[in-house]
């Protein structure tokens, strides 16, 4: 009598962790409308990023020089850095649909 092994149950693959989106705004000193522009942001990604994204604001009064690296030339300016490719907002992000345009957002959902 010829026994066949019997197959055990493989574990189920590991779930690639989600995409971190890291994202950083570019406001100068606690203005409205940088004020504005940083509760937007967080709305945003509260609602269609939760848990997912990381948010660096730099303050260009205190850190001029870190404005060439990613070409601000107004302001508030949103960058994502990733995933890639970078991608720019400017303004105070209260338009919703517009921030989730420019940032390709509808794909991360």
């Amino acid at each position: 009598m010829n026994a066949h092994p019997v197959e055990q149950p493989r574990p189920a693959l590991p779930r690639p962790p989600a995409k971190l989106w890291q994202l950083r705004l570019y406001v100068a000193g606690q203005t409205p409308k940088s004020l504005t522009a940083f509760a937007n942001l967080t709305r945003i990604c509260e609602n269609h990023l939760s848990g997912r994204y990381d948010i660096e604001v730099v303050d260009l009064l205190e850190q001029p020089q870190l404005s060439h690296g990613d070409q601000i030339l107004a302001i508030p300016t949103l960058v994502r850095k990733l995933p890639q490719p970078v991608l720019r907002v400017i303004g105070d992000l209260s338009n919703v649909e517009r921030v989730l345009s420019g940032l390709d957002l509808r794909s991360a959902d």
